[in-house]
């Protein structure tokens, strides 16, 4: 079954305020619709009598190793799509051997989800998402508990100083998770008994990445830049990654397909840093589009999702061979070799 397959079986089984949760962006959702239709734009040209053997797919990424250049991105409130929520997640990333980042609303702590991860693989690479807090007490008990976790990376969402404008969550009045789901990552912190809210953060700045890098020793992945200055800056910063995004067209309605960012973005990062992209990615061709542009990984969110909710533990892992598979076949019709000069505009 192809993406658009488990598409169409998830949102058969998901209650229509969900599906729209998931499925919906920022806006007119333009960004949204861009972080696909973007793929469509680009060509890739095979290079041919290369007599290469079978390729090594697996990438080394700040923490971990990857058994594939495709991570499973963060995404919130799996237990909406399936009673097992992340743990199915965390099982199925860590069979396919490839790096589960799990997110700061998660309906599942970060130490079940590793926990459940490692039951599957001792090796298995979990990173863990985090919104920066305005109050920095938060921020350094959830970088402890993701510690704590054996989380081998932090991935900063840095494209958030504001939660962004859903109008379908607007629309179905869908503001809260039903009774016996919560964000979990976020019970019990400082001054908060119970589950509390994340804070937006509109005065975050460098300042406080940098306040982030002393409070820890893990590696820090700075997801949301699509500036190649603040690639830059970041890589002179010290930032161990950059992953590519404009928030699955979440944020900012206005913003450019993530694709369309990525070479300006690698260029200026200049093989420092591993640079990552995620929005859109759909077929195995997309992820080698994503390569050739200067991308060492793809990260995929709602086709996760879709599998999640089509056939939980098993359904995600289906989405993972089959993105697997498609990229190696693509792989193999270009010679074994990804490069910028095999991409050409459609347009």
């Amino acid at each position: 079954m192809s993406l658009a397959g488990w598409h169409d079986r998830a949102r058969q089984r998901l209650d229509p305020v969900h599906y729209d949760y998931f499925a919906g962006g920022a806006g007119e959702e333009t960004a949204l619709a861009e972080n696909e239709r973007a793929f469509g734009r680009y060509a890739l040209i095979p290079r041919v009598l290369r007599g290469q053997p079978s390729r090594d797919i697996a990438v080394d990424l700040p923490g971990a190793r990857a058994s594939m250049p495709i991570l499973v991105s963060p995404t919130a409130f799996h237990r909406l799509a399936h009673p097992d929520g992340e743990l199915a997640t965390a099982r199925a990333a860590a069979a396919a051997g490839t790096v589960l980042v799990s997110g700061m609303a998660a309906t599942v702590a970060i130490g079940e989800v590793a926990d459940a991860a490692r039951e599957v693989d001792p090796d298995a690479a979990v990173w863990f998402q985090l919104y920066l807090q305005p109050d920095a007490k938060i921020t350094e008990c959830l970088v402890r508990r993701a510690e704590d976790a054996g989380c081998s990376a932090l991935v900063v969402t840095v494209d958030s100083p504001v939660f962004g404008r859903h109008g379908r969550d607007e629309h179905n009045g869908f503001h809260d998770l039903p009774e016996g789901l919560a964000a979990e990552n976020l019970r019990d912190l400082p001054g908060s008994p119970g589950v509390r809210d994340i804070e937006w953060c509109p005065e975050a700045s460098w300042r406080y990445v940098e306040a982030l890098r002393r409070m820890t020793g893990l590696p820090l992945v700075l997801k949301g830049i699509l500036h190649p200055e603040d690639a830059r800056i970041a890589v002179d910063g010290g930032i161990a990654g950059i992953l590519v995004s404009n928030h699955g067209g979440r944020q900012l309605d206005a913003a450019p397909a993530a694709i369309d960012a990525l070479s300006r973005v690698a260029e200026a990062v200049d093989g420092r840093i591993p640079v990552l992209v995620d929005g859109g990615v759909r077929r195995g061709a997309d992820v080698a589009i994503a390569l050739a542009l200067g991308a060492s990984a793809v990260g995929v969110g709602r086709p996760v999702l879709w599998g999640l909710a089509a056939d939980g533990e098993a359904g995600v892992r289906q989405v993972l061979d089959l993105l697997r598979d498609e990229f190696e076949h693509v792989l193999t019709l270009c010679g074994g070799v990804l490069a910028g000069d095999q991409v050409v505009s459609r347009c």
